[in-house]
């Protein structure tokens, strides 16, 4: 009996010594980064910076593979049931991390307790935008023009319960005014409608918007920071506008659960490292993302705050996914 306890003991021991030396080597072949998107998307345009930084650094191989489909759950899916060993990790956002537990009456995976997090990557503003056209140039006259007809204007989104469709509803609902959703599938295809004038607001990512607020096409009224932001320093927040909305679009970096905890810190000192790094700053600024780098806890927190922030828009506007 002896024997075995001292047996039983060693092994523990040994356990709890797997865990500092296999993060002391990782990497020692492939990582594979899972996108949630398609090609061409901002998960993926993060995903390959942060890969091909990772690999000059770290002399490995970082492999981005896109596994779109179901709002992103698909991908997402995949890194929390994927082998805890540090060589899979993914790059998500707040739908399938966060918001689509409200909207799905059933996902394939539990985010709280199948995902680790490791850190917030970028974060990047929404902007209300507007058609030239419609003759409005202020968040006060939008509301105002809103209020004399009630339900006759559209706003268009990038499809039923994403974060484009959440921040024109509860900018609706904090500014007491009715409008019309029409789902879209994409960015391109929300600022084309605008322009053409099949819809008359939507408030999607700024880097969708900004070429075309160039050309003349549109209009920035606001933007869903808390504060103004460095790449807009003109264009004022929606608070400062009156209407109590916060709406950024941030991705954030994950491992399945039960990733050994200093792998996971290895993959965060690492990547933070990289997202502070002169050139992938430059690349983000290019793309009015700003990077993050934060703990942990801190992007759980940020996941607990979209949660309380959209659950109320969601139930007073009844809107579910399935």
């Amino acid at each position: 009996m002896h024997r075995l306890i001292a047996l039983a003991f060693v092994v523990a021991l040994s356990t709890l010594a797997v865990g500092p030396a296999a993060a002391q080597d990782w990497p020692t072949r492939t990582v594979r980064i899972i996108v949630p998107f398609g090609a061409g998307a901002t998960p993926d345009t993060i995903a390959r910076l942060i890969a091909d930084r990772l690999q000059q650094k770290l002399g490995q191989p970082f492999i981005v593979e896109n596994k779109p489909g179901a709002s992103g759950m698909t991908g997402t899916d995949a890194v929390a049931k994927a082998e805890p060993d540090g060589y899979t990790i993914g790059v998500s956002i707040g739908g399938p991390l966060a918001i689509n537990t409200l909207l799905f009456s059933k996902m394939p995976y539990d985010p709280r307790r199948e995902l680790a997090l490791i850190t917030v990557l970028t974060t990047q503003p929404s902007a209300l935008t507007v058609p030239a056209s419609l003759g409005v140039n202020s968040v006060a006259e939008l509301v105002d023009l809103l209020k004399k007809n009630p339900g006759k204007y559209n706003f268009g989104s990038i499809g039923n319960g994403s974060l484009s469709h959440l921040a024109m509803e509860a900018i609706a609902q904090k500014s007491g005014t009715q409008v019309v959703h029409l789902p879209y599938g994409s960015s391109p295809q929300v600022m084309q409608s605008l322009i053409r004038g099949d819809v008359q607001m939507a408030v999607m990512p700024a880097i969708s918007v900004t070429p075309h607020v160039a050309s003349g096409a549109v209009k920035i009224l606001a933007i869903s920071s808390a504060k103004r932001s460095p790449f807009l320093p003109d264009v004022p927040t929606l608070k400062e506008a009156g209407i109590d909305v916060e709406a950024d679009a941030w991705n954030g970096l994950i491992a399945p659960a039960g990733t050994p905890q200093p792998i996971l810190d290895k993959i965060q000192r690492a990547v933070t490292e990289a997202l502070q790094s002169d050139e992938l700053r430059a690349k983000f600024a290019a793309q009015l993302m700003e990077p993050v780098g934060n703990s942990p806890a801190q992007f759980r927190a940020l996941i607990d705050a979209d949660l309380a922030r959209w659950s109320p828009v969601i139930q007073a506007a009844n809107i579910k996914v399935n």
